[in-house]
């Protein structure tokens, strides 16, 4: 296998193709939890910020012991503590306390963020350590076909309040929402140039790629029934700033029905092309997961 997906000095664009069965994949909150759909197409939508989740959560478990691999989007912490720890360390020095966010937190330096809500340095100085531009960009996951969210009632026979046993009731309803099934496809993109700026290194592409690749292993809930990573494909460029536009390369990832009168179930219900044939000079393709081989 190549390692050109594992250079930082070089540009990446990657497709990133997973799918779920009979799960949420990303519920909305603001619409009773059901699954978050493209209200004109029907098509199934899962949040770049879900996907970056499960890249945190897993580089957490992967690499949690190694002070370079801390995460500082972490549930449980406060970003202003952690952002007034870099202030301290180097007191009224944004830069240098961004530097060393970008040394300690890996999605600091792999995504950015926002580090303008801490305390000011003194006076006449801004709040916080600024703001870090991270390499690598997520696009929203969109399924291929239109899916079908179900609402499933649901019963349990442990009650919430030792009141309503008291009463005699012996069940509560409660209510499930899944999607049958649903092929999602996100794009990825990496930006060398930004990488130098944050530091970013061939181990920290490796942990991304390996991230990426059995986040679904790692996050498996009873909401979310059945989720797993069909392909994920890497196109890398020769150099940093590339010699072909991303949706050139990422268009070369085509899915289609095998059966269109057939309600897909799997992911091979789809035929996955992949023309690599008379890629831009230079340009290397990695298929780190394909399942359709």
């Amino acid at each position: 296998m190549s390692a050109a997906h594992l250079d930082p000095t070089r540009r990446h664009d990657a497709v990133l193709l997973f799918d779920v069965s009979d799960g949420n994949p990303n519920g909305d909150p603001d619409a009773g939890n059901q699954p978050r759909t493209d209200d004109e197409t029907g098509q199934g939508l899962v949040t770049d910020v879900a996907i970056k989740r499960k890249i945190r959560d897993t580089v957490s478990l992967m690499r949690g012991d190694d002070p370079r691999y801390g995460i500082f989007v972490e549930a449980g912490f406060a970003l202003n503590t952690r952002i007034q720890e870099a202030l301290t360390a180097n007191p009224g020095k944004a830069d240098q306390a961004q530097h060393w966010m970008c040394e300690h937190y890996f999605d600091i330096r792999m995504f950015g963020g926002v580090l303008s809500t801490g305390k000011s340095g003194g006076a006449g100085q801004a709040r916080g350590a600024g703001q870090v531009r991270g390499p690598v960009q997520l696009t929203f996951a969109r399924s291929i076909d239109p899916i079908l969210p179900t609402d499933h009632t649901i019963t349990r026979v442990t009650q919430t309040r030792q009141e309503d046993i008291n009463n005699g009731e012996s069940t509560e309803i409660g209510s499930k929402w899944t999607v049958p099934y649903g092929l999602y496809r996100a794009h990825a993109f990496y930006s060398a140039p930004r990488a130098a700026k944050t530091g970013v290194t061939s181990d920290d592409l490796a942990a991304l790629w390996q991230a990426i690749t059995v986040m679904f292993d790692h996050d498996r809930a009873a909401t979310r029934g059945e989720m797993k990573l069909c392909g994920l494909y890497v196109f890398s460029h020769p150099d940093a700033f590339g010699v072909a536009p991303s949706a050139a390369l990422t268009q070369r990832i085509t899915l289609k029905r095998t059966n269109d009168d057939k309600a897909p179930r799997t992911h091979t219900d789809y035929t996955r092309t992949v023309d690599d044939a008379e890629l831009p000079a230079g340009v290397e393709l990695t298929k780190l997961v394909d399942l359709w081989l």
